[in-house]
Parts: C-alpha cells; structure tokens; sequence
C-alpha cells in the first residue's frame, strides 16, 4: 500500500481553503490519524463525508475523557453529544486523572439536561 505524504502546514491550509477530491481527503484523513494527529484527521475526513471515522474518533474521546477530541469530531459531524454521552466522558476522564476535562464534561453534561 502507497503512503500518503502529509502536507506542510500551509499547504494543508490551502488544500482545506479549496475544493479536494474525497478519495484524496480520505486518503490524507487515514495518513494523519497513521500518525497519531486526530485532530488534523477530522478536517479532512469531514471533506470526505466520512462519518464512519468520525463517529470512530468520538468512541475514542469518550474512551479517554477527551473533550476537545469528542467537541471537534461532533462539530464535524454537525452532531451535538447528548448528555448521556458526556457523562459517560466525564467519568472517563475522572479516572484518567483528566480533571479539567471532567468538568468540562460535566458542565456540558448539565447544558442539555
């Protein structure tokens, strides 16, 4: 299997800043997350209407009690975590010694009660 190269970071500005092909957006998504920058991962699998991942990366970040993990998938799937879900991230994070993220979590929790 070819390696996708990633890009510098002002052309991965450029590309997200035009129109990319989703194979080609796929293909830079699967190489970013290869290297571990999930973040970078969920602007382009977004470009390629690739909810399967995305909704992967949102399993992870209750896993782990990521809150800037869960909000950035969820802004890219333009799908709002309900209270149950944050809770559950909460007490992730709680016992990942998360603890800013566990009250964020929690706040959030609370906003859509």
């Amino acid at each position: 299997m070819a390696t996708t190269k990633l890009p510098d970071p002002l052309s991965r500005r450029y590309l997200l800043e035009r129109e990319i092909d989703p194979s080609k957006a796929r293909a830079l998504a699967e190489a970013y997350l290869e290297s571990g920058r999930e973040i970078e991962a969920i602007e382009f699998f977004a470009r390629a209407h690739a909810e399967e991942p995305l909704r992967a990366l949102q399993a992870s970040a209750v896993e782990r009690g990521d809150v800037f993990l869960m909000k950035m998938a969820s802004q890219a799937l333009d799908d709002e975590p309900g209270a149950a879900t944050w809770r559950a991230l909460q007490e992730a994070a709680t016992r990942a010694g998360r603890d800013r993220d566990a009250e964020m979590a929690s706040r959030l929790a609370s906003v859509d009660e």
